[in-house]
């Protein structure tokens, strides 16, 4: 048996289940893999183009270097916490090599059954090299019967060079109490970055996000979207600042449903400092529509049926 196998049967049920939800990972993994658990390693392999090691100035983490022009290959780096009264912090930094092609799942899952909260703060830097492509999904789930909160701070920093491009799928499924995501990117000429943020919270959970995108070349483009719904006496806040400094495209979206007596507050700046920055913000709060769930009922659905398959398609 490898060492690899060793290392994930030694993992529990609950392991399991958090690492399905927040990566798709379902028994052994194929590829590149960092499984963090409780602030240790749970276990990590690498491969021919994929290498990822020990950080070695003293933080705790790892650094994941692809080679120029790997292509389709995909690295796994999710973290789960099953421990209450802990909070961990880690810093990721990522070296995508010139015309690499990759996809990076990320993530963090909380099963926290105590009376103590439970903290995740992951610091990830990207170092995407001229003309590579990454897709980065980071999905964040919370579970457990305890009184502790489940806590998620998550900070992003992205460098893009010239011609290079990123799309970020940046996901909260449910049960986390409290986070405050901050990414923040700077984008070279002709660089492209997507983002796609899809959020729920409900009871009274409280998410923040913050993107703050600086378009520095000539070319450079971005597109930050996000969907969210907010339930019960929940509170959101997102917050988009698009910066043009040169001949460059942006856009930033928010469109949000809110329920309940919940809180939403939307906040798109747009900055430009030279006179060929194209740049858009939309921003879009409202309730669910009462001719969109009486419609669903007359197809037999009762009210919070259809309340939550319009929750479900507005957020897919």
């Amino acid at each position: 048996m490898s060492e690899l196998d060793k290392q994930i049967d030694a993992l529990d049920a609950v392991d399991a289940q958090l690492l399905e939800k927040i990566a798709d990972l379902v028994g052994k993994p194929v590829g590149a893999l960092n499984i963090r658990k409780n602030g240790g390693c749970a276990a990590r392999t690498s491969t021919e183009h994929i290498k990822i090691d020990p950080r070695t100035d003293g933080h705790a983490g790892i650094d994941i270097h692809i080679l120029p022009g790997t292509k389709g290959e995909t690295c796994h780096i999710p973290v789960v916490m099953t421990k209450t009264d802990l909070t961990d912090a880690v810093y990721n930094d990522f070296y995508v090599g010139e015309d690499a092609d990759v996809v990076i799942v990320a993530g963090c899952g909380i099963h926290n059954c105590g009376n103590q909260d439970s903290q995740h703060d992951g610091v990830h830097r990207f170092f995407v090299g001229k003309n590579a492509k990454v897709k980065y999904v980071e999905k964040h789930y919370g579970e457990g019967d305890g009184t502790g909160k489940r806590i998620l701070n998550p900070l992003t920093e992205v460098t893009m060079e010239e011609g290079s491009s990123m799309e970020m799928e940046m996901v909260q499924i449910k049960g986390v109490d409290s986070t405050v995501r901050t990414t923040k990117a700077t984008l070279a000429a002709d660089a492209s970055l997507v983002v796609r943020e899809r959020l729920m919270t409900h009871g009274n959970q409280t998410a923040e996000s913050v993107y703050i995108t600086e378009l520095d070349g000539d070319g450079s483009r971005a597109d930050v979207v996000s969907r969210s719904v907010a339930k019960d006496s929940s509170y959101q806040k997102f917050d988009s600042r698009i910066v043009g400094n040169a001949a460059c495209t942006g856009h930033t979206e928010c469109d949000a449903i809110i329920m309940g007596s919940a809180r939403i507050l939307a906040v798109p700046q747009l900055e430009a400092n030279n006179i060929d920055a194209a740049l858009i913000h939309e921003a879009a709060i409202g309730k669910i529509a009462g001719e969109q769930i009486i419609k669903l009922m007359t197809l037999g659905l009762t009210e919070s049926e259809a309340e939550e398959q319009i929750v479900n398609g507005f957020l897919k």
